[in-house]
């Protein structure tokens, strides 16, 4: 068994590059490119909160106190950090396949529900989108070493670190189009609902509507979440995991010629 393991691997070191390690990198890229969005688009966000829920009075724009801000750009960054150590141990014991379903799902809640944060007061809305974007961060920490380990054990020798790099590449495609989405509402929202200067009505040129702005912005990343997850659920369990950690190289085998 342990021969016929070893088999299995040397066949994939060698292996060609075929159509499907490119449909790999796509699917794990776009793992990485909601990965950026979900982390980057909150500090987008923040002045508008502040303008939104924290107004000491009618002088001077809103902003958010400097604890409250820390706290709602860098909390997802806290739950990054225990998800990797709880994904990356699950993904070992259950397999890649399905955890990395598992971890996507996670994204997809959390993300909605960062936008449908709630509270009769502003510190309960913004605590509801500390709780929110934690568990947000929880799932994004499960996907980053997954993509990547997932992308190393399906490509070869020769081109295993060009593939990583693209996956990790989608990174910078998912920060841009965070600044792109927060424009884009915006814009569309600045049209609609036009309003005075600050200046001449004080706290009234921030129009209700505005707190849709940030809503919709942080519940985009749901989109390309929702949408990868189908082809994530296509994709066989990597060969590696099945030789090595199911040790099944009937069924390595069977993967490889997919």
């Amino acid at each position: 068994m342990a021969k016929e393991n070893l088999q299995v691997l040397a066949a994939l070191d060698v292996a060609k590059t075929q159509w499907y390690h490119f449909t790999a990198i796509v699917i794990a890229g776009m793992g990485f490119f909601t990965d950026a969005y979900d982390l980057f688009c909150v500090s987008l966000v923040t002045k508008l909160l502040g303008r939104i829920y924290y107004y000491e009075d009618n002088t001077r724009p809103g902003s958010l106190p400097p604890k409250v801000s820390a706290a709602v750009n860098g909390v997802a960054f806290c739950g990054t950090l225990a998800g990797q150590l709880f994904f990356g141990w699950l993904g070992d014991k259950l397999g890649r396949k399905r955890v990395y379903g598992i971890t996507l799902m996670v994204m997809v809640v959390c993300s909605i529900a960062s936008g449908l944060s709630f509270g009769s007061s502003p510190k309960g809305v913004i605590a509801t989108l500390c709780f929110f974007r934690f568990w947000l961060g929880f799932g994004i920490g499960g996907d980053y070493p997954l993509s990547a380990t997932i992308m190393s054990e399906y490509a070869n020798k020769r081109t295993r670190g060009a593939f990583i790099a693209a996956v990790f590449a989608m990174q910078g495609f998912g920060i841009l189009a965070g600044g792109m989405v927060a424009i884009i509402v915006s814009a569309a929202f600045h049209a609609k609902f036009d309003s005075p200067p600050f200046e001449k009505v004080g706290k009234a040129s921030t129009v209700p509507e505005a707190d849709y702005v940030w809503r919709i912005i942080v519940m985009f990343g749901a989109l390309p979440a929702a949408l990868t997850y189908y082809w994530r659920m296509k994709m066989p369990e990597t060969a590696r995991y099945t030789a090595l950690v199911a040790k099944d190289a009937k069924r390595a085998a069977a993967e490889m010629s997919k």
